[in-house]
């Protein structure tokens, strides 16, 4: 009988959950915390990731002035445009300067005509919806400039700037 209380008393000492260490815990969280302070350190003070020496020097002697590239505008002659009679405006005027490279300004000043000439038929095929939405000036803007780029050649024009777009 003496033996059956010990089989017992041992079985419930099994039964009853022992408590794990946080030891192990607490460690692994303070690791954690020193190495990303310190990744964060060494990256923070540019000790790793940092821009190699040239492009340092380089980026520390920049200003936002210094790197603007050479550049022109050749103004468009305006253009009227009349819309068509379902229209609740009668007509479009329209005005805007080509951005290029001093070198090709005047290149593309000779060919003003035909750019007047893409301008023109464009916006008569265009839709009213399109001419009377603001959203869609966007893509009217980049649908004339890849015209106009067509005509004077990859390259010389880079950018088409409206300075009018009034619907009368």
């Amino acid at each position: 009988m003496a033996e059956n209380e010990e089989a017992t008393e041992s079985e419930g000492e099994d039964e009853a959950p022992k408590k794990k260490s946080r030891k192990p815990l607490l460690i692994g969280l303070v690791l954690a915390l020193l190495l990303g302070g310190g990744g964060f350190y060494a990256v923070y003070s540019g000790m790793i990731l940092a821009p190699q020496g040239e492009e340092m020097a380089a980026a520390e002697h920049e200003t936002p002035g210094e790197s603007l590239p050479p550049i022109a505008f050749v103004p468009i002659e305006p253009l009227v445009i009349s819309l068509g009679p379902q229209a609740s405006s009668r007509h479009l005027r329209f005005r805007a300067q080509l951005e290029v490279e001093p070198v090709h300004q005047e290149e593309v000043a000779l060919l003003l005509p035909r750019v007047t000439d893409v301008l023109n038929s464009y916006l008569r095929a265009v839709d009213m919806r399109d001419l009377e939405d603001p959203s869609s000036l966007i893509n009217l803007r980049a649908q004339m400039l890849r015209r106009i780029q067509l005509v004077t050649g990859e390259g010389r024009v880079r950018d088409l700037l409206i300075m009018e777009f009034v619907l009368n």
